[in-house]
């Protein structure tokens, strides 16, 4: 995994992040690693004619803004773990930028998503997309409706597997968080088989095609699980098989649960489009925090 033990979360002064910043102090407490603020400021260009340079006071402000909304996750950030070790950077530019350059020596970047409105695909905040999408380590995305609750405070940590190698680095972090939150472990494993025809004529030869197909992808499932299972023997498994689509069944097993893992493959090289359909569609509808992985530059 990453090089060096550090949390960053992302600071905007929204209610989406200061949700992030308590998840995120929480998940550093129990790893047992440093977290880290980050904010930044852009000056705005359409005070200033091109080639004039902003008085110094309007630095000095902005950075002043950025510090206070730092102070304020510091305050957030304590209030879940008094005893974490808190850090932070303030930079000026773009917040994509700032994140995305910090992604490549730290464990994870956390950040809030307070959504764009109800058309698809523009249901997460540009930079998170963006973020999530380029990042060099996991990010996990807390949206607003996501809050820590006495039901999801002790729940599972749940990962979708699907067998590929994106999938197994995934599968690792979800088996690392489990074993740091001491929860259960859901592995959940999705097929749809389209040539099996359940007619009413033919409902129990389908049936049987059904149950060996099913008992293949168990196979499948404790195969790609088996050497995490080793590794982390403390951490409780449990395995969800169902014939459903990935996004649903996902989407159903995290109700309740702290984290829900997925490995995003990645399709095409135009930016923001780095992530595959089943994660820019989880990222909207997963009801707890969700941390893509995607695959090692």
């Amino acid at each position: 995994m990453s090089a060096e033990g550090i949390i960053v979360v992302a600071v905007d002064g929204s209610e989406a992040a200061k949700m992030a910043v308590r998840w995120a102090a929480n998940t550093a407490n129990k790893r047992g690693v440093p977290l880290r603020l980050a904010s930044s400021y852009t000056m705005p260009q359409y005070l200033y004619a091109e080639g004039m340079v902003p008085p110094q006071e309007l630095f000095d402000d902005l950075q002043s803004e950025a510090l206070e909304k730092i102070e304020e996750a510091r305050g957030i950030a304590h209030e879940v773990a008094p005893e974490i070790k808190i850090g932070h950077t303030i930079a000026e530019g773009s917040p994509i930028d700032m994140l995305l350059e910090m992604s490549k020596d730290v464990t994870m970047i956390v950040m809030g998503s307070r959504g764009l409105g109800g058309l698809s695909g523009m249901v997460m905040g540009s930079v998170s997309a963006a973020v999530v999408s380029h990042a060099s380590c996991p990010v996990v995305v807390v949206r607003a409706d996501n809050p820590v609750n006495e039901n999801t405070k002790y729940g599972p940590v749940v990962i979708g597997v699907d067998g590929s190698e994106v999938s197994q680095r995934a599968t690792e972090y979800a088996f690392a968080e489990a074993d740091a939150r001491d929860a259960e472990l859901v592995a959940v494993h999705t097929w749809m088989d389209m040539q099996v025809q359940a007619s009413l004529a033919g409902l129990s030869a389908a049936q049987q095609q059904w149950e060996e197909v099913e008992a293949e992808q168990r196979e499948l499932l404790d195969s790609r699980l088996a050497p995490f299972v080793e590794q982390y023997p403390d951490v409780e498994v449990s395995k969800v098989i169902t014939r459903d689509r990935p996004v649903r069944a996902l989407v159903d097993a995290a109700e309740n649960a702290q984290l829900l893992v997925v490995g995003s493959h990645g399709r095409g090289g135009f930016k923001g489009m780095l992530l595959g359909s089943t994660s820019r569609a989880l990222l909207q509808s997963a009801p707890c925090p969700m941390m893509v992985v995607r695959p090692e530059k």
